[in-house]
């Protein structure tokens, strides 16, 4: 067998990894993101929407500023169990790539090794504790004056999937 395949082999092995890694990291990032979206409804009839929606995905209305015409919702997000098992399984398989190559390496140590892949489910312990938490929304409505009727303006800081069920449930448009 050639002498250059293991090390370079090993190396690729380290470089899906290092991948493997910051991507269960990345699972458990922040994406909160501000959004400006717009209405055909006026004010008044979309915030009995609005507060409607947030209440059937189990938020509750945290702050009310009327002076500003904002609303903060908090909601407590579930990790998602799919996501959970998902990376358990993938980072049990990179384990055992990781593994299987250290033991072509070092044979004597081929059973420690192995018993590396028995640390996978961390990955899901991991992402399960740091992704349910209590998440906010903060909503601000202004009316904007049009020709013919008067539309509503909503500029939104919530997480980016929350925006994108937003717009679909309330037919919201991006503002350009």
């Amino acid at each position: 067998m050639d002498t250059a395949i293991l090390p370079s082999t090993l190396l690729l092995t380290l470089l899906l990894s290092v991948g493997l890694f910051f991507f269960i990291r990345a699972s458990t990032k922040d994406r909160t993101e501000i959004a400006q979206l717009v209405s055909e409804q006026d004010e008044a009839t979309l915030m009995p929407q609005l507060k409607e929606y947030f209440r059937a995905r189990s938020y509750r209305v945290a702050a009310v500023d009327p002076e500003q015409n904002q609303v903060t919702f908090e909601g407590y997000v579930r990790p998602s169990r799919f996501l959970a098992a998902f990376l358990t399984l993938i980072t049990a398989a990179g384990m055992l790539c990781l593994a299987l190559v250290l033991s072509q390496l070092f044979p004597s140590l081929s059973t420690l090794f192995v018993g590396m892949v028995l640390l996978s489910p961390l990955s899901g312990v991991f992402y399960w504790k740091k992704t349910g938490k209590l998440e906010k929304v903060l909503l601000k409505v202004e009316a904007t004056k049009s020709e013919s009727h008067s539309p509503s303006q909503i500029t939104a800081i919530a997480h980016r999937d929350e925006l994108i069920e937003l717009q679909k449930a309330l037919n919201l448009k991006l503002r350009e």
